[in-house]
């Protein structure tokens, strides 16, 4: 892990909790650890120091924990897909639903021990996490929230009849669907999200048509950004046409939340 933790930021108001993990960290690896008391500083330091992973405290009315996670993912800086882990003393559901949605890797509540912190750094180090560019959503995939090897119930109608490919291609697809919608209320994030899903498409797609249809609509998105010109929703509705009807007909069919927006089909664990 010591490779991928060398700088770390605790966004943290109370000094003598930024002190302990201080302390703590000191007998896992030889970090650099900046903290930060407030958002300010929390932005300065993620701005220009780049951390490898970011600790982010919940619950003290002092630091705005998960504005600042969400100000990050929405970032232009270096460090926007960075890990971040929050520690809370107050662990209820609503909040740790609110952290998963804001674009968190993991959760930690306290007190909590050796054993659950180095668990904590492993998933985020040593485990690979798909990575999320939409709109309504920016982060790690959270189907894979801190769920470790679930065993448990299936709860998507889509599980066990896609393949893990097909669910990534649908996945990339629906993105595209909702940046396009988004167009003119959040074109840069709608930009760089549909940037980002059809790189993917490019990279991972076997069919023929599909792989031709997100090339296309790349070169239309690189000569889009390249004229200066405003984004509209026209536009980006034409240039989904064709990518669009690779996706299934009956995708999301009769459900109400945005695609973005939904649950993980594993349970959260606070260990």
């Amino acid at each position: 892990m010591a490779p991928k933790l060398k700088r770390i930021l605790v966004a943290d108001p109370e000094p003598g909790s930024a002190r302990l993990f201080n302390d703590v960290m000191r007998e896992i690896c030889h970090s650099h650890i900046w903290i930060a008391a407030n958002n300010g500083r929390a932005e300065k330091i993620a701005e220009t120091c780049d951390p490898q992973l970011i600790i982010v405290c919940l619950g003290d009315e002092r630091f705005d924990g998960l504005g600042f996670v969400r100000k990050l993912r929405r970032s232009t800086w270096t460090c926007r897909t960075a890990p971040v882990i929050t520690i809370t003393g107050v662990a209820t559901q609503g909040m740790i639903l609110a952290a998963r949605d804001s674009g968190v890797h993991e959760f930690l509540r306290k007190p909590y021990s050796m054993k659950d912190l180095l668990r904590r750094l492993e998933a985020v180090t040593l485990k690979d996490r798909d990575w999320v560019e939409g709109v309504a959503y920016i982060g790690p995939d959270r189907r894979r929230f801190n769920s470790g090897d679930y065993a448990g119930p299936l709860k998507r109608k889509t599980d066990g009849s896609e393949t893990p490919y097909q669910q990534k291609i649908n996945q990339c697809l629906k993105i595209i669907r909702a940046a396009a919608a988004a167009a003119e209320s959040d074109p840069a994030q709608a930009m760089r999200a549909m940037l980002a899903q059809a790189t993917a498409l490019q990279s991972m797609a076997t069919d023929f048509h599909l792989t031709l249809a997100a090339s296309e609509f790349y070169r239309h998105l690189v000569r889009h950004t390249q004229s200066g010109q405003p984004l509209t929703r026209d536009l980006a509705d034409a240039w989904t046409v064709k990518l669009l009807a690779f996706l299934p007909k009956d995708t999301d069919a009769g459900r109400k939340k945005p695609v973005e927006a939904a649950e993980p089909a594993q349970p959260l664990m606070l260990g």
